[in-house]
Formats: structure tokens, sequence, C-alpha cells
């Protein structure tokens, strides 16, 4: 829940999420897997055994998606914890189900792996703000067909680096990953996402400078509102600027000046409301590619509607790319061959795959096209 809010996440935080509105995540996003997968199968029963917990555990995403075969194993309580997720899953192994299907990030998937190790694959449908570890579909569409694939013997299972990292620090603008182990998954391409690739910055120092000049000098060529997205190659543009940037947030930058720091979505929809536009300085995240939807989430599709100047009704005609400047090293964009978004909106993730490509900036004037797409086509 702590994404839009701009906590970087929910540990130990959650009732202060709540006071700053944010909206929970997992259930509707759960919900939209289930409601694909159903549709998947033709709106049939899907021909598997299906075991949940109660409530809003995966019993309650189940009825309202329509599907009603299932047995719940666990009954969780109201006030759910990680404790809760380790009983279910021990519940789950009792039963030995051949798969684990989760709803969460990072830390989700750090609590399943402590109680299942390697003994049974796990399938996490994206709803946090940490997702590094490999085990995760590109989004609920394509974690559906992930699913369909392994129910009908189509998909063995894998290897996948389960990773998290130190919320506190991360909040804190300290980006400390830690692996925790190697879990098994579905092998599946297309539509799971690799575990987060850390480049050495120590060989690309040169690049990343001329990619700092060539964004700083079309800030002051063009002039405006630029946000700078999370991240260290983005931190490079504030350094060139001589603002004090947040590694891990999203900054306003105007006339040079900071106008916002670690701005969360309200912040960012108030200093957009009333202008013309405002552009976006992304970075893709190694290896996975993702260019909205991890790590970004303060870019909510609210945000996103005014940065891409989308009418905000049903067909989202003619958005403005231009509002976003991609840049990646040589280096990161070999290891990402397509760019991902996953922005919790199908209407705006369906632009993204019409639109098929977009320009990425890899050094001072040198561009290069690369694919995008949600993964949904």
């Amino acid at each position: 829940m702590g994404g839009a809010v701009g906590l970087k996440g929910t540990d130990d935080v959650s009732d202060k999420a709540l006071l700053l509105g944010a909206k929970e995540r997992s259930g509707p996003r759960a919900l939209e897997m289930l409601t694909e997968l159903l549709a998947l199968y033709h709106g049939k029963k899907i021909p598997a055994a299906l075991f949940t917990c109660s409530n809003e555990m995966g019993a309650n995403e189940l009825e309202k998606a329509g599907i009603l075969d299932y047995e719940t194993v666990y009954d969780s309580p109201d006030d759910t914890s990680a404790k809760d997720t380790r009983l279910a899953c021990a519940a789950f192994m009792n039963g030995k189900v051949d798969l684990i299907v989760f709803c969460g990030g990072d830390g989700t998937t750090r609590d399943i792996y402590e109680t299942v190790g390697r003994k049974v694959p796990i399938l996490g449908v994206p709803a946090g703000v940490k997702m590094h570890s490999g085990v995760f579909g590109m989004n609920p569409a394509a974690t559906a067909k992930t699913l369909k694939e392994f129910i009908d013997g189509r998909l063995s299972a894998a290897s996948a680096e389960v990773m998290d990292l130190d919320e506190e620090l991360y909040r804190q603008g300290e980006w400390s990953v830690r692996l925790f182990g190697t879990a098994l998954t579905l092998a599946e391409p297309h539509y799971v996402q690799v575990g987060k690739m850390c480049f050495e910055e120590v060989d690309e120092e040169a690049v990343l400078d001329d990619l700092a000049e060539y964004v700083t000098d079309r800030m002051r060529e063009e002039g405006g509102l630029w946000l700078l997205g999370p991240g260290s190659t983005v931190e490079r543009v504030g350094r060139a600027l001589g603002v004090e940037k947040s590694v891990l947030g999203i900054d306003a930058v105007e006339n040079g000046r900071l106008a916002g720091s670690d701005l969360n979505e309200k912040g960012l929809l108030a200093l957009l409301d009333g202008r013309g536009g405002a552009r976006v300085v992304l970075s893709p995240v190694g290896a996975q590619g993702f260019i909205l939807g991890r790590g970004n989430l303060e870019l909510s599709p609210a945000v996103l509607r005014k940065l891409l100047k989308m009418d905000g009704g049903e067909k989202c005609d003619k958005p403005d790319f231009d509002a976003l400047m991609i840049i990646a090293t040589p280096a990161k964009l070999a290891a990402t061959p397509v760019l991902r978004v996953d922005t919790g909106d199908a209407k705006i993730d369906s632009t993204f795959d019409e639109k098929g490509h977009l320009l990425v900036a890899t050094g001072y004037r040198s561009l290069r096209l690369v694919a995008v797409g949600s993964g949904n086509d």
C-alpha cells in the first residue's frame, strides 16, 4: 500500500500508510488475476483443485471472481500479519499442493520462502512496492496466463532468487538488497520477470555523465516542470543540476531549482494541477525492464493521466509519450530487450502496447528505439 503515498512499502508502517490515504492493492490485483484466469477457461470450471484461506486472504477474491469450487484450509483472523502467511503456507504444504500463488511484494515472498523453501514452486501476482525477486508475473493478466500454462501441464519449475531490502533504510534513501535464497517458480520467460540485475557503475562513469549532461541540456532548453524518477541513473541528473535528489524518490525541478522532494501521489497531483504539462525522467529496472509499476508507484494512474495528457475518459486517446524521457546506459539496455509497464490501469497499459516502441537515450543525443509493452498482448 505504501507506494503511492511515498512510504516505499508498508513494513511496520501500515497504519501510517492508511492515514495518508493509501489504498489496499493485493485484493484488487488478485481479483484481476482470477478474473483473467477464469476468462482463459471461457468461464468454465478451472481444471485444478483450489485451496485457499478464508476472508480477505483468498476466499473473498475467489468468490468475487465467480470461482466457487475451492476448499478453505486456513481460517484467517480479521487483522492478519506475516505469521498468517506462514501458517497458511504450512497448511498448503500439509495438503501437498503443487503450486502456491500469492499476491504481494518481496516481503511476502520472503515470508513464504522461509516456510516452503524449495519444496513447492511459488508464483507471485505483483502488488507490492519492492518486487526484485524473480517469482512475479509481469502483471496480473500475465500471471494468469502463466498459471493456466502450469495447470494445463505445459510449464515446469525453475530456480529464482528471493530478494528483499530493508524498508527503513530504503525510506532514508539507501538501497540495500539482500539475497535470502533461491526458490522454485515457473519457467515462463515471457510472463515471469527475472530478478533485478545490478550493474557496476565504475566502468560507465563517462556514459552516465554524458546522459546527465544530455538531460540537463534538454531541461534548460525546454524549461518547465521536470520530474526526476528514482534510481542511481536519474540521481546522476540531479547531481549535474546541483540539486539534492532523493535516490529512491520522485523529485520535481523547475528552472533549475528543486520544486519538490520525495513526492507522493498527492504531492505530484497538487504540483501538476493547473499546469499545461510536465516531463518525467525514468530509467528501467535492470534486466526486468520496468519503467512504470516497480519502485515508482507514486506515478499512479491519476498522475500518469495528467502527465500523458489523457482525456480521463474511457478511450485515453492520443497520449503524449513525449512527456516520458527514458534513459539507460548501453550496458543496462543490453540486458533489457523490452521495456515493461504495469501501471495498475489496463487502459493506460494498452496505450503502451499500441505504441509498441519508445525512444531511450543511451548517451549525449544518442537515442535507441526499444520495444515497450505490458505483457498483456
